[in-house]
């Protein structure tokens, strides 16, 4: 089974039974599912210098993780002793190279604190807490060790602990059809349920997001499509998941593909992708407004100019008779358009009939041409516009 070229056994074992997962299983009309992404690690950030520390070098603006919850970043739950009244959302951010190319990608969180939540009497808030700055970070697991040396070496004498605790936590992503539909007043279906008749109990719709350490499901900071997105303790099933519902990692690769979103220092290749070229504009990763950080020349260059060539696009494999082809297309192959002959990009992620690739969007759209991969004629290429995609994106090569 192809994914990605080649960076663990991981990949080569968590997507071996990919294709008949996909076969079997309508991804689109099973509900709400909840994936361990064992692909996935947690670094902690702590100390009095940790924001600054981490504002100086990601994309994103991470200073409310420093400031009290303000009204736009505010995630409002009913008090419980589980789950704090009000938290901070998460952010999505990358770390890049001083030349502006990709390294890694962060999910980042604020820790829950313990004064805002109620404590088991259910009378006052719960203990104060020290009061310490921590950010906790989901990220990708296959470069763990690299990734920690990255980050120590801009340390120097910055007060900033720069733990693995990848043991003690676990990241986990809810994901399908339900979670894109729910209403704004009921987050999760699920929850919506808790409680007596068909009144909603809004205590335990809170208490329900949460466990007795304060670790919470929020959305994916990145699109709503994509579902929610949470760090819990090792060991504990997260609330809202019941063990019929749990699915592999493999589906949800499957979910964000046909989404059009890569992630990670595999599916987005290290020291190598161009930010805006897959689409972390789009995805909420990138402050234009934030200030300098590392890498940011190229990046505001490229925005201000306006025109993005090409894009990371969803992919679909078929044959002339428009059958899906299933492990067929490596990453690392060429598309061509067939009419013009000119190579319109390349695959950058394959898992089963799906895949990813960055491609000019002057050849991915046009009308008359035929994408297929070189030296496989017999292979054709569907290149789909994200429904997530601002409209501007498509309009310029339409």
């Amino acid at each position: 089974m192809f994914l990605t070229k080649p960076h663990g056994k991981f990949y080569k074992s968590i997507f071996s039974v990919s294709c008949r997962l996909h076969n079997e299983t309508n991804l689109h009309n099973a509900g709400s599912m909840a994936s361990l992404l064992k692909s996935r690690a947690v670094v902690r950030f702590s100390g009095p210098e940790t924001i600054k520390f981490l504002q100086g070098l990601l994309t994103n603006d991470v200073r409310k993780f420093g400031e009290p919850v303000g009204e736009r970043e505010k995630t409002f739950t009913l008090p419980t002793p589980n789950l704090p009244y009000e938290s901070t959302s998460p952010v999505y951010a990358a770390l890049l190279t001083p030349q502006g190319r990709f390294l890694y990608d962060l999910f980042l969180y604020s820790p829950p604190r313990p004064d805002k939540k109620l404590n088991w009497s259910g009378c006052g808030p719960a203990s104060k807490g020290d009061g310490s700055v921590q950010v906790f970070a989901d990220v990708d697991g296959l470069v763990l060790d690299e990734l920690l040396q990255t980050f120590k070496k801009y340390r120097l004498r910055t007060k900033v602990e720069i733990e693995n605790v990848a043991e003690e936590f676990s990241c986990w992503q809810r994901f399908g059809e339900k979670l894109c539909q729910a209403s704004s007043s009921i987050k999760e279906p699920e929850a919506g349920a808790v409680g007596w008749g068909s009144r909603i109990d809004h205590s335990g719709v809170s208490a329900s997001h949460g466990i007795s350490d304060g670790w919470q499901w929020f959305k994916d900071p990145r699109l709503d499509c994509l579902g929610c997105r949470g760090i819990f303790p090792s060991g504990k099933t997260p609330p809202l998941v019941e063990a019929d519902k749990g699915t592999g990692e493999e589906n949800y690769v499957l979910w964000r593909l046909e989404k059009g979103v890569a992630e990670g220092s595999t599916e987005i290749p290290k020291g190598e992708a161009m930010p805006l070229e897959y689409n972390l504009s789009g995805l909420n990763a990138i402050s234009f407004d934030k200030g300098c950080y590392v890498g940011q020349e190229l990046i505001a260059r490229t925005h201000h100019r306006g025109l993005i060539r090409k894009r990371l696009l969803p992919l679909r494999f078929f044959d002339d008779k428009g059958k899906e082809l299933e492990q067929k297309v490596a990453p690392g192959s060429e598309v061509i358009n067939v009419e013009t002959g000119k190579k319109a990009g390349k695959v950058t992620t394959s898992l089963g009939c799906r895949g990813l690739g960055v491609l000019r969007l002057e050849e991915a759209f046009k009308i008359s041409g035929i994408l297929t991969v070189q030296g496989q004629d017999d292979v054709r290429v569907e290149a789909m516009r994200p429904q997530w995609w601002p409209a501007e994106w498509f309009q310029e090569h339409q």
